[in-house]
């Protein structure tokens, strides 16, 4: 591929079966890593991801190619065989994959490369959206967004340079299958990030954080919780959405 298209633009989309299960590793990563077969495939993917950045860095493309690297949603914890947990981790956030709502399930890695126009070690605090790839890489390749209709997506490129310092998303809604579970609030005046939950699943067991005895958890039905009022959170001051606010003790 790179060798047909190395002198002109192209766009090499690359879709993991890693970290998917049936955790699928190959036997040279086996038993490579601590955290077992779940391990090991991440262990391999970046294996992979590492052979392609050679290639684009052998091939002398490093500095005019654009690398964003991402994932469609947190780790999967319910993975397990027999009593051994062999899911993802999400750090400090709520939840995971199949939740359409708690930061574990929407908050995901974030990694853009690109040596000739981004400064290295820059860190965004933004809500940005795997929506905005598509018009980020129709402005890369220097083409139009269609205008008959409106774009969910917003072009990365100002933000990711400098040039503008908030993400043009103010509201982000977060669906599970085709129901509304939350939405973000990215309140434009003070830059405060702000949450609310209408359904949330019920984790099994209860303090668990996922759906253990389900496999996955639902999106409607027996296996969910609905909130009027809804639950609300200050994400800019509790990321982890470990404290609700109350109109009592939040008057705001």
């Amino acid at each position: 591929f790179y060798f047909r298209n190395k002198h002109r633009p192209f766009l090499l989309f690359v879709s993991l079966l890693h970290v998917h299960t049936p955790l699928i590793t190959t036997e040279k990563f086996k038993g490579r890593s601590r955290h077992g077969l779940y391990g090991d495939n991440v262990e391999e993917m970046d294996w992979m991801v590492g052979k392609l950045l050679d290639v684009i860095d052998k091939e002398g493309l490093k500095n005019t190619t654009f690398i964003y690297f991402a994932s469609d949603h947190g780790g999967f914890l319910e993975a397990h065989r027999g009593n051994s947990q062999l899911g993802g981790w999400n750090g400090i956030y709520k939840g995971g994959k199949g939740m359409g709502g708690w930061e574990g399930g929407i908050r995901v890695p974030g990694i853009v490369r690109w040596p000739g126009v981004l400064p290295a070690g820059m860190v965004i605090d933004e809500p940005t959206s795997l929506m905005d790839i598509y018009p980020t890489v129709v402005q890369l390749a220097g083409g139009a967004v269609p205008q008959d209709r409106v774009m969910d997506g917003h072009n990365l490129l100002p933000l990711l340079q400098g040039t503008v310092q908030h993400s043009r998303h103010e509201f982000l809604f977060h669906y599970c299958g085709a129901f509304l579970h939350a939405v973000r609030w990215h309140q434009k005046d003070s830059g405060t990030v702000w949450k609310a939950h209408y359904t949330t699943p019920v984790f099994q067991p209860e303090a668990s954080g996922a759906c253990f005895s389900r496999g996955i958890c639902p999106c409607f039905g027996d296996g969910v919780t609905h909130h009027d009022p809804p639950l609300l959170f200050n994400l800019s001051q509790d990321p982890s959405e470990a404290s609700p606010l109350s109109a009592d003790t939040e008057p705001l």
